[in-house]
């Protein structure tokens, strides 16, 4: 098939537009990016307000999309799913939705969404987790990029670090708990300590975590004026711990194949509860555990099958 017109939509949040990259990644194309914001009252009620929407996308989106209409549309997050519902609509754009858009799923050809969103329908795809383009061949390439890693003790610990939400809180008493279970282990098995924080890591957290940093250890937290060394630690770790609040960490993670542990001081709140409780049960994760014994989980690798059904649906409509 000829390299087909796509348009990725998001609002520019990580998360979001990591999935949406990972699908068109892992679908071989180079999508055309756009990062939207909507003025209200689109941008609280997206994306079942539909009435002005055309004209409440960014102009430079509409242009685009009015000069080259994308066969191909795809988006992530509340703002993704207002403009991919209104691009096929208006163009006969195949519109492929990442999580639940909350809305009549019939405004997509195809809703990819995480089983914890409890969506059900013929053009729903269901997944355990967050699209990611964490994959054998880029964790090598990025062992051989941060080389200098491997020069660190073993066993080396990558730790994952997020923010609250409104399921759970990663603050100060939390860190408190993760560090002192990490020094257990550090004072049974030595070791280096791989950290990174995401944009959601409050401030101090993140002084927390560089100040009980020591030589052997490596933390990364935006500051720095040197390429993000993530996929750098997650090729290098010999395990991983992660903080509970994040679905794209937590998948990211396990897409790894490697031990993935998570400190949960409190039960886990709402859809988050439903994706904790599928990777505890199918082996990829593990509470955090002074004792806890390492052990070689399947990888959580779901992206490449999911770009896989989204070429076979769009193929059979387009014949």
């Amino acid at each position: 098939m000829e390299p087909i017109s796509t348009v990725v939509v998001s609002d520019g949040a990580a998360g979001n537009e990591r999935q949406a990259h990972a699908l068109a990644a892992a679908m071989g194309l180079m999508p055309r990016v756009h990062r939207i914001g909507l003025l209200p009252p689109w941008s609280w009620l997206a994306p079942h307000l539909k009435l002005g929407g055309w004209l409440a996308l960014p102009r430079a989106l509409r242009d685009a999309v009015v000069a080259d209409p994308p066969q191909l549309v795809i988006g992530c997050g509340r703002t993704g799913a207002l403009a991919t519902a209104l691009i096929r609509a208006r163009h006969g754009s195949y519109a492929v939705q990442i999580l639940d858009p909350r809305g009549a799923l019939d405004a997509w050809d195809l809703v990819v969404a995480p089983a914890h969103d409890g969506l059900d329908g013929a053009n729903v795809v269901t997944t355990i987790g967050a699209l990611n383009t964490i994959t054998p061949a880029r964790l090598a390439a990025a062992a051989i990029e941060h080389a200098e890693l491997a020069q660190l003790p073993r066993p080396r610990t990558a730790i994952l670090v997020g923010g609250s939400t409104s399921a759970v809180q990663i603050d100060a008493g939390y860190v408190a708990e993760l560090l002192q279970r990490l020094a257990r282990w550090r004072a049974r098995e030595g070791g280096s300590f791989l950290v990174t924080t995401s944009r959601r890591t409050s401030s101090g957290v993140a002084e927390t975590l560089r100040a009980t940093a020591t030589e052997s250890d490596r933390i990364y937290s935006g500051e720095h004026d040197y390429a993000n060394p993530y996929l750098g630690f997650l090729a290098h770790a010999d395990r991983i711990v992660v903080t509970p609040d994040s679905v794209n960490l937590i998948s990211e993670a396990c897409a790894t194949g490697k031990p993935v542990y998570c400190l949960v001081r409190e039960p886990v709140r709402g859809k988050l509860a439903a994706f904790h409780r599928a990777l505890l049960d199918s082996g990829r994760l593990k509470p955090l555990d002074a004792d806890a014994p390492p052990w070689t989980p399947v990888p959580l690798r779901e992206t490449d099958a999911v770009a896989e059904e989204v070429w076979r649906r769009f193929r059979a409509r387009h014949h």
